[in-house]
């Protein structure tokens, strides 16, 4: 496995597997009138910031395929995305980028993130506690249930 920066070059390529992830993956907690808007969303306008300011990590195998990506917002201190290929899964992916992305991090302060229902259980064995549930405002207009998280210093 190797890593790269993303680029804004690199925005659909990366919106492709999460929307992949979204309907293989998060499909498990979240009812098909949810994933419909979900999956079917746009890149949001921050992606091509976040990626602009070499916030993303793109995990790629020895032949350049997408393993998985994330997305660091290091204006909030806050993990914005981690996707990683369904087939793929439980292989250390999710774990490699998650090091990478928490390299980016200010270390003085908490490192936050708003996890899928999904996705909790991966984030807590990274060493994230969850503060509460939360009703997550995604643009397609879907009301997303999600935890809130922060990683204690």
């Amino acid at each position: 496995m190797q890593f790269r920066t993303g680029t804004a070059d690199d925005v659909a390529t990366l919106w492709a597997l999460r929307t992949r992830c979204v309907r293989e993956t998060c499909s498990s907690h979240y009812p098909p009138e949810v994933i419909a808007p979900w999956s079917a969303s746009p890149p949001p306008s921050q992606y091509a910031r976040l990626l602009g300011q070499g916030g993303c990590v793109v995990a790629e195998d020895a032949q350049g395929a997408l393993l998985g990506f994330g997305v660091f917002d290091s204006d909030a201190n806050e993990v914005d995305a981690l996707f990683v290929d369904p087939d793929r899964g439980g292989q250390g992916i999710g774990q490699a980028l998650m090091q990478q992305l928490l390299a980016m991090a200010d270390p003085i302060r908490e490192v936050v993130l708003s996890a899928s229902l999904n996705a909790v259980a991966f984030y807590q064995r990274q060493g994230f506690v969850a503060d509460r549930e939360e009703l997550y405002p995604h643009p397609s207009g879907a009301a997303l249930a999600s935890v809130r998280m922060h990683r204690p210093l």
